[in-house]
């Protein structure tokens, strides 16, 4: 694995593996990676012949009042699992690499942004539009891999590709989710034990849905009246939302079909935690 932190060493590298006839995967991260970073390289292994994990903890899209300084880090391991999952090159670019003094250029998608996350976080899709461009700047035509729990982020930057004409292909990969059914996320270190343990409580709201929509019901209000229900029986667990949407635009939908996505975000002591699921399909046990 060869480790790069300067743009255009990348950039020189990558095209000339792509005149000598390979396919690149590219798996942007923010870092400390987990089972749910590694299942995206992993799958990016299996389908390209060089495969770039890019780790860079974006400022653009934290908002003053968010955690960027805190965020988790630990690159000596991170450097470590990207090795073993298969990771090519991996590219840890320093703040000044990647942006001058005075960022004036950023891109947003309008609509897909300024629902679900960012009614509580306007500047974060815009931070994230802008960051991910970049990369596939950087790293030219390839095949891309984001996780499916970030679901407004992956429709968002789908959006982007397509209005754009990006030569990239956005690949969404499954949930990853621990023995309780917990998404895994880089923010669940923030939770204590106890926290840890009541946590459990947002795939198991989202679970009984899923069980109702199996048994007949297809009105959304419903639903998420069922899963508040479920979500408020801890005290420690504060909602941000939940919504009933259809999963390509994002908008809201009164009743349920194939395309419907049940999206939740909640906090638990400090951690603020999102996951969702296929209306129809449930919880993926991949």
């Amino acid at each position: 694995m060869e480790l790069i932190t300067d743009p255009a060493e990348l950039q020189n590298s990558l095209d000339q593996m792509r005149a000598d006839g390979k396919s690149i995967g590219l798996v942007p991260t923010m870092g400390f990676l987990h089972r749910g970073h590694l299942s995206l390289i992993k799958r990016a292994v299996a389908e390209n012949d060089v495969v770039i994990t890019t780790i860079f903890v974006n400022p653009l899209q934290f908002a003053a009042n968010e955690d960027l300084s805190t965020y988790p880090r630990d690159i000596e391991k991170d450097s470590s699992l990207c090795l073993e999952a298969g990771t090519t090159k991996l590219f840890t670019p320093a703040n000044e690499e990647m942006f001058c003094d005075t960022v004036l250029t950023s891109i947003s998608v309008t609509v897909l942004s300024s629902v679900l996350e960012g009614i509580t976080r306007p500047t974060h899709f815009s931070g994230v539009a802008t960051v991910v461009s970049k990369l596939f700047n950087i790293v030219g035509p390839c095949r891309s891999y984001f996780g499916e729990k970030d679901w407004q982020q992956l429709q968002i930057i789908k959006k982007m590709v397509t209005d754009l004409s990006y030569r990239v292909e956005v690949i969404g990969c499954p949930i990853i989710r621990d023995d309780d059914g917990l998404a895994l996320s880089s923010r669940n270190v923030y939770l204590s034990d106890d926290e840890r343990e009541v946590a459990a409580i947002i795939p198991q709201a989202l679970h009984y849905a899923h069980g109702k929509v199996k048994s007949g019901e297809r009105q959304s209000q419903l639903l998420k009246d069922s899963i508040i229900e479920q979500l408020q029986k801890s005290s420690l667990v504060s909602i941000d939302y939940v919504e009933v949407v259809n999963g390509d635009s994002l908008e809201p939908v009164t009743t349920v079909d194939a395309q419907t996505r049940i999206l939740v975000a909640v906090r638990v002591g400090s951690a603020r935690l999102i996951d969702n699921i296929n209306a129809l399909v449930g919880i993926n046990t991949a």
